[in-house]
């Protein structure tokens, strides 16, 4: 790698280039970076919250709505740093959020994680998520985390025109993202659209997620969710959506004929009971797959290494043993969703002109004996968890399963406070 891209790929017979640093990854798997494709980095503030622990989606967003509904710009940057630091260590090196949610007196939240993700060295993709659909208009959200039409938009257009950078290899990009069907309304989904082709970003929202998704997009719309992703325009190259548990076998291939992304969330959709999205027939038929932790509120666990496994087992049992394997796991995890983001040929993969992003993963110890047969089933039936080490535009994020950064301990202190205040614990 040089200046954050790399230059050339060798096999390991070559002589090693000249270089200011040797990375030693004897008795490791080497892969690109992991991308994340769907997050809610503040829902970490309640994790594993008692009372929805249980719950179904609809039902577990309304409850917790209200203590959403206290964040603010501190809060979202410790969130964000810390949920970007768990993402790291499970071999992440860019990810994706979807800050749908902005209080009144909540601040310029979106600004606050992008200072985190600079702060420690990660690839980031936010999104200036919305919701305009409050409850007293039919929608799940209260009115105080609701934000009219035009504010969104003009929001969103400042956001963009503050934060993306549009060059080769950049760090920080922005999309738009409506937050839900039964969140926005229809006028802003349209506009959502219009504004993003002006602008030339890309689109993302939650899509089909499960049953009650369905139901309250026949009940409302008087469709089915693809029907009303075309009728608002969003079925296009431009989108990639959140979930995709639902879609019917002729919308599986309408998806793929659009060229939409879908991230998928496993750990999300088993805990939420939403149900097992149609990986493998969606591939099949053309749409970029990539995957999501989804938020710490819903998955618990950021850790990508485990969205991959949860994709490949989720793969089998759905589509039978030989349809779900670490290879198809680990493409969902890195090109997949590199086409998801609209940066194929850039993140995802090892080639020369690509950004440095790579994640190293021990195959050592009891965990691996008698794994000798493929490192790459190997990694991701016995697993290490976590990288070894995680290069970000060639820079060293996590070295020996360590954050290199010092700023852990001070940032897991706040995050503890702010976790308590939030959940109304003190």
């Amino acid at each position: 790698m040089e200046d954050g891209f790399i230059k050339r790929v060798g096999g390991s017979s070559e002589a090693l280039p000249l270089a200011d640093e040797v990375i030693d990854a004897t008795d490791c798997l080497v892969t690109p970076g992991l991308v994340n494709t769907h997050h809610h980095l503040y829902q970490n503030l309640t994790r594993a919250y008692p009372p929805m622990t249980s719950a179904p989606l609809f039902g577990w967003l309304q409850t917790l709505y209200p203590l959403w509904s206290a964040i603010d710009e501190e809060s979202v940057y410790v969130s964000a740093w810390v949920g970007l630091a768990e993402l790291a260590l499970s071999g992440c090196t860019t990810s994706t959020d979807h800050l749908y949610l902005h209080p009144k007196n909540g601040g310029d939240i979106l600004s606050a994680e992008i200072r985190a993700a600079r702060d420690l060295g990660l690839r980031f993709h936010p999104t200036r998520g919305s919701m305009s659909l409050s409850q007293k208009d039919g929608g799940l959200p209260p009115d105080d985390v609701v934000q009219d039409d035009d504010t969104i938009l003009a929001e969103s257009e400042a956001a963009v025109a503050r934060h993306h950078d549009r060059s080769f290899g950049a760090m920080t990009r922005v999309a738009l993202a409506p937050c839900s069907p039964f969140s926005v309304t229809v006028d802003l989904m349209k506009r959502s659209a219009e504004l993003a082709e002006k602008l030339d970003v890309r689109l993302h929202t939650h899509f089909a997620e499960n049953a009650e998704d369905d139901a309250f997009s026949l009940q409302r719309f008087g469709c089915r969710p693809m029907e009303y992703l075309k009728e608002v325009g969003w079925c296009t190259d431009r989108a990639w959506l959140a979930h995709c548990v639902m879609p019917n076998p002729e919308e599986v291939k309408e998806l793929g004929r659009a060229g939409v992304g879908v991230a998928h969330c496993p750990s999300s959709n088993l805990i939420l009971a939403s149900g097992i999205a149609p990986i493998v027939d969606l591939r099949a038929h053309g749409v970029k797959v990539g995957l999501g932790v989804d938020g710490s509120a819903s998955a618990d666990s950021a850790s990508l290494w485990l969205e991959a496994r949860q994709a490949m087992l989720l793969a089998k049992l759905r589509n039978g043993a030989d349809a779900g394997s670490a290879r198809m796991a680990l493409e969902c995890a890195t090109v997949g969703g590199a086409g998801c983001l609209g940066r194929e040929g850039e993140i995802g993969e090892i080639s020369e002109g690509a950004v440095g992003d790579l994640a190293i993963w021990s195959l050592t110890g009891p965990v691996f004996a008698g794994a000798v047969a493929d490192p790459i089933e190997a990694w991701l039936r016995c697993g290490p968890t976590a990288a070894r080490d995680t290069i970000v535009h060639g820079r060293t994020i996590v070295r020996n399963g360590m954050l290199v950064s010092g700023e852990l301990e001070s940032m897991l202190r706040q995050h503890d406070v702010l976790s308590r205040k939030i959940q109304r614990l003190s």
